[in-house]
């Protein structure tokens, strides 16, 4: 079967962009992979419509597959015996570390609410469209999950602003 029109050079466009996002949803760079390859098998049968506008239904479909694979999984456990690697440029290591180890404690909802806010930059609206929620659900799942974070990183005694939020981004 051929792949309808646009969607290869969609693919190529946004890949590693869709990774990224992949990525910080789930926590582990095969896992993201994974998440963006059955993605892409769900959307390609609906392309002939979406194409036009492919990404709004592309994030929303990645964000309920995510959930989807944390339902079928959650009820086991996973060690790790090996960290994630590091990005060699990154400035404090430790931090990114902390960060993802937090993010990772958040449930399914809660976690794509802060990627889709502060890492795509949806609005609430935005985010309420793709999860298929209301728009005060985005703001009480952000609420939440700040406030989860906040509790579970360790507050740093040279920051400057600790009310600024994750990533220097301001709190819902």
């Amino acid at each position: 079967m051929a792949t309808p029109d646009g969607f290869a050079e969609f693919v190529a466009a946004r890949q590693a962009a869709m990774l990224r996002t992949a990525y910080l949803l789930t926590g582990h760079a095969q896992d993201a992979e994974d998440l963006v390859q059955t993605t892409l098998v769900k959307v390609v049968p609906h392309w002939r419509r979406i194409r036009d506008d492919p990404e709004p239904y592309v994030r929303r479909t990645m964000v309920h597959e995510n959930v989807s694979r944390w339902r079928r999984r959650r009820w086991r456990e996973q060690p790790a015996d090996v960290l994630p690697e590091l990005l060699a440029e990154a400035p404090d290591h430790d931090d990114l570390l902390v960060v993802r180890a937090a993010l990772a404690e958040l449930a399914p909802r809660q976690r794509a609410v802060l990627v889709l806010r502060y890492y795509e930059g949806l609005t609430e609206a935005e985010i309420a469209a793709t999860l298929g929620i209301r728009s005060g659900t985005v703001k009480s799942q952000a609420r939440d999950a700040l406030a989860r974070l906040r509790a579970a990183l360790p507050v740093d005694e040279d920051a400057a602003d600790v009310s600024s939020g994750v990533g220097g981004a301001p709190v819902a």
